[in-house]
């Protein structure tokens, strides 16, 4: 393919390779079919057998970044049929600017409440005794609400089709409004690479000061400090996997669009993007198998709804007013 062509087609945003934009498909399906049933497994559970909004713990972040989770997978069925298209997004202008819209949205949420519940964890962990804001606002939903509130005007950059095609920053023969359009596309990147920097940083801190803070603890459980230590160390981990390498791809496009490469660099550079992009959505399989499942209070839970077979110790009750859990055979024992 002649170089001119490979460039009309990034100008289009059309797919280049047509057989790996079939294989992106195929992951976000998998990836799909894997989550779906998963988050909304532990969301009716959050719902109907915690009633986390009377919780005192960190349900009401759970179930919102579980809700998140949930609205971002609805888009990936739509983005695997335009890949399976040869499409790197909608050719419909209002379906497109949709997408991007949950897209950017739901991601930013399901990062803003995994780094709010991280902070919750720092505090209760490192400042076990100091009170703080948070810990105050997190019996109430309106904490909640203003972080979804608070993302809505820092979606709004990024709806355009331009973005998503990976076109920021283009050379353009035409240098009228040269300058808005360059306070535009350098707008919605900060807001592509805030929404993840600054969390990372966050989680980098949180999680380090924890570890440190139960390695030093010589009182305790040495199991519950282990398992401890590798939930936020988990945390660490599948935030880096799924984040910081699109957003590495990102600073690499940037660079090939603004420095002119030559047209298959480019393309490259943009099929490696939305190949990385394509990994972050594993966040949304990932998100309830470290947040959840590494309690072994809601696992139990979970088993004792969903596979009562495998438990063996019997049911397990949910206290309406807390929200914890209990068991009543152990509870007998005791």
């Amino acid at each position: 393919m002649a170089n001119g062509s490979i460039y009309q087609l990034i100008e289009d945003c059309e797919a280049t390779n047509k057989a790996l934009y079939k294989f992106y498909a195929a992951v976000m399906i998998v990836i799909f079919i894997l989550a779906l049933p998963l988050n909304v497994s532990v969301l009716h559970l959050f719902i109907f057998k915690m009633k986390f909004w009377k919780s005192n713990t960190n349900n009401i972040f759970l179930f919102n970044l579980v809700l998140a989770d949930i609205l971002l997978l609805f888009c990936l069925p739509i983005k695997a049929h335009n890949f399976i298209q040869g499409e790197r997004r909608s050719g419909n202008d209002a379906v497109c600017k949709a997408m991007l819209f949950m897209l950017f949205l739901n991601r930013g949420a399901s990062i803003a409440f995994l780094t709010v519940t991280s902070i919750d964890r720092y505090f209760n962990v490192v400042h076990p005794g100091r009170k703080n804001l948070l810990k105050a606002l997190k019996k109430s939903p309106h904490i909640s609400i203003f972080i979804w509130l608070l993302l809505l005007p820092l979606t709004i950059p990024t709806m355009l089709k331009n973005f998503d095609c990976c076109n920021s920053h283009k050379s353009d023969g035409n240098k009228e409004d040269t300058l808005i359009k360059d306070v535009v596309d350098s707008l919605r990147e900060v807001v592509f690479f805030t929404q993840i920097i600054i969390p990372f940083i966050i989680l980098v801190y949180c999680t380090v000061h924890i570890v440190n803070r139960l390695r030093k603890k010589t009182v305790g459980d040495k199991t519950k400090l282990r398992r401890a230590v590798f939930l936020v160390t988990s945390v660490m981990v599948v935030f880096s996997l799924c984040f910081l390498p699109c957003t590495i791809s990102r600073v690499v496009l940037l660079v090939a669009r603004v420095q002119e490469w030559q047209e298959s660099y480019q393309d490259k550079a943009a099929v490696a993007f939305d190949g990385l992009m394509v990994l972050s959505y594993m966040d949304c399989l990932l998100d309830p198998l470290v947040y959840c499942f590494c309690s072994t209070k809601f696992k139990a839970l979970y088993i004792s709804n969903y596979f009562p077979c495998f438990n063996k110790d019997g049911p397990i009750s949910v206290d309406s007013s807390s929200g914890n859990t209990s068991h009543p055979k152990r509870n007998n024992v005791i």
